[in-house]
C-alpha cells in the first residue's frame, strides 16, 4: 500500500463517504429527460465515471448499440464479399454482406455498397487512411447583393459567364453538381459580372463566394 500511495493517506472508511450527496430521484429524472432510452445503470455509470460515460454515450448516439456486432467485424470490418449475421432482437437477425467499396473522392469519402437481407444499400464512409487537403474558399456576405454565393456544397462544374459580361435577370451564371444532380444558379437581376473568384472544377461549400457584381 505504501509503495502505491507513497505520501497519500489511505482511506480507512467507505470510499463512498468521500462523495458529495446525491438526490437520486431528482438527478435521475433530469438525466433521463436529457438522455432518452437510458437505463438506471447508465445513470449510475455517469455518476461514478462521468468522463468515461460521456465519451461512451457520444459514441453510442453516433453509432448506436454496437454490442450486438460480432467482435471481429467491429474491430476489423468486413472484406468485400464477406457477410455477417447480427441479432438485433431475440429471434430476429439480419444478414449484412459487403458487396464492394468505391474509390475515394476529393473529400476522402468512399461509397460502401452492401446488401441487408438481400436488399441493396449504400452509404458514404470517411477513409481515415487518406489525407485530405481542405481548401478554404472565401465566404460571401449574404447581406451584400454584389456577392453571389454557392447555395450548396458540391462541384462547380460549369462557369457560364466571364468578368465584365452583362447578364439579364434569370440568366444562368454557374452550375453546381452534387449527388449526381445539377443545380443552375441564375442572376437575381440585370447585372454586370465583376470578378470570378472560383473556376470550374472547384469544390465549394454552401456560402462560398463564386463571383462578384460590378
Amino acid at each position: 500500500q505504501r509503495a502505491v500511495l507513497r505520501d497519500e493517506k489511505p482511506f480507512t472508511e467507505r470510499p463512498g463517504e468521500h462523495l458529495a450527496p446525491i438526490d437520486f430521484d431528482q438527478e435521475w429524472a433530469e438525466f433521463e429527460k436529457a438522455n432518452p432510452y437510458v437505463q438506471f445503470t447508465d445513470f449510475l455509470s455517469s455518476l461514478l465515471y462521468p468522463k468515461v460515460f460521456a465519451d461512451y454515450w457520444e459514441f453510442r448516439k453516433s453509432f448506436g448499440d454496437v454490442s450486438r456486432v460480432p467482435t471481429p467485424v467491429f474491430f476489423f470490418g468486413l472484406k468485400e464479399g464477406e457477410e455477417t449475421i447480427i441479432e438485433i432482437a431475440k429471434g430476429k437477425s439480419i444478414i449484412i454482406r459487403l458487396q464492394s467499396i468505391g474509390p475515394v473522392n476529393a473529400e476522402g469519402m468512399r461509397t460502401m455498397f452492401f446488401t441487408l437481407n438481400g436488399q441493396t444499400r449504400n452509404l458514404e464512409v470517411r477513409d481515415q487512411s487518406v489525407e485530405v487537403k481542405t481548401v478554404h474558399n472565401a465566404k460571401a456576405d449574404r447581406a451584400n447583393p454584389k456577392q453571389i454565393a454557392a447555395p450548396l456544397q458540391g462541384l462547380l462544374s460549369k462557369m457560364l459567364v466571364e468578368a465584365g459580361q452583362q447578364v439579364a435577370k434569370n440568366a444562368p451564371l454557374f452550375v453546381i453538381e452534387a449527388m449526381k444532380m445539377e443545380t443552375t444558379i441564375t442572376a437575381p437581376e440585370d447585372l454586370t459580372v465583376g470578378s470570378l473568384t472560383l473556376a470550374e472544377g472547384a469544390r465549394v461549400l454552401a456560402d462560398d463566394l463564386v463571383l462578384t457584381v460590378a
